[in-house]
């Protein structure tokens, strides 16, 4: 665990904000892309693990478990054979289960066949998770590359985001579900640039809210928000990129975010406040670099609770930190 001073000293944080850093988990040879939640009391993390970031020979998802956030116990490793099981995300249920939902890459060599997205369901228990299955897309947007990145579960129906690397602008379209098998398309989300990865919150005014990573060069990060029934959406430009893009809505309704920062000496791990009209400030700089970000977000209070992975100690692996919000500036 990176002591107080340390930590300050490599995240150039506000004074006092990163109450601590520590590496919760490092067993495989590259652990990454996470997601995190508070279930009933418990801290969930989820994270691929893998032999490298990609393609990696036979990605698996893990989820491993806490109370308090220092002491961590797994709890499930999901595979499928001769499928690349790629970034979890992790979502509680109405029915109080927890769904994860991945990317299911299939390879010859290094050469991508097909992507077809998986989703495991816990026992009501949540004691344990049973094997993924193929969550079916609807056919009016069905393509054979699509992923569906990440889910929000609101009024006992899912929403996600489904992108869809093609040839030419890549596609970009809203599902949702009842049962997190089966998805409806909703609407398209008209953006250029290579859209992809996208996180959806509601806002105090009930307008749904999309955080958009951009791929192609120099693409800045989008949001949008659109009014139900989530059709009709206005877009404005963070004007930086993010990768692995995440954020949380907080009790006063600010938006705080976090992800991959592009910055001049390299990848970092950084906590930023956004606005739906295009707002960005930055707030935070993790202890991170090399490969990293794919951050998971939990509030607890005054406290965020922030997974990410970074290699900036040498072996890729899980880091949870936990910071103050009122010291962010």
């Amino acid at each position: 665990m990176l002591s107080l001073v340390a930590a300050l000293a490599l995240a150039q944080s506000p004074k006092d904000a990163i109450v601590s850093v520590e590496k919760i988990w490092d067993r495989a040879q590259h652990s990454a892309f996470t997601d995190l939640i508070d279930h009933e009391g418990v801290l969930y993390c989820t994270f691929r693990e893998g032999s490298g970031h990609v393609p990696g020979s036979d990605g698996t998802a893990r989820v491993i478990r806490s109370r308090d956030g220092m002491n961590w116990e797994s709890m499930a490793l999901l595979d499928e054979p001769e499928v690349d099981l790629r970034d979890p995300k992790i979502s509680a249920m109405p029915d109080g289960r927890l769904m994860v939902m991945m990317g299911g890459s299939y390879y010859e060599g290094s050469r991508l066949l097909k992507r077809i997205p998986k989703v495991a369901f816990s026992n009501s228990f949540v004691s344990k998770f049973y094997a993924p299955r193929p969550a079916v897309i609807d056919s009016i947007i069905w393509s054979n590359v699509d992923w569906l990145w990440r889910v929000m579960w609101h009024e006992k129906t899912a929403y996600g985001v489904v992108y869809q690397p093609v040839e030419g602008e890549w596609g970009l379209h809203l599902v949702s579900s009842k049962d997190g098998l089966d998805w409806t398309a909703v609407s398209e989300l008209e953006l250029e640039g290579r859209p992809n990865e996208t996180t959806l919150r509601m806002l105090p005014d009930g307008r749904m809210a999309a955080l958009v990573r951009r791929e192609a060069s120099a693409g800045s990060a989008m949001i949008g928000t659109s009014p139900a029934p989530y059709t009709d959406w206005t877009w404005n430009s963070l004007g930086v990129r993010i990768g692995g893009p995440n954020f949380v809505v907080l009790p006063d309704g600010r938006l705080l975010a976090s992800g991959r920062d592009y910055t001049s000496e390299g990848a970092r791990t950084m906590l930023a406040w956004i606005t739906p009209e295009g707002g960005f400030k930055r707030a935070l700089t993790l202890p991170s670099g090399g490969d990293t970000s794919y951050p998971g977000m939990v509030v607890r209070g005054n406290r965020l609770y922030l997974s990410y992975y970074s290699s900036h100690e040498g072996k890729t692996a899980i880091y949870l930190a936990v910071i103050r919000i009122d010291r962010l500036t």
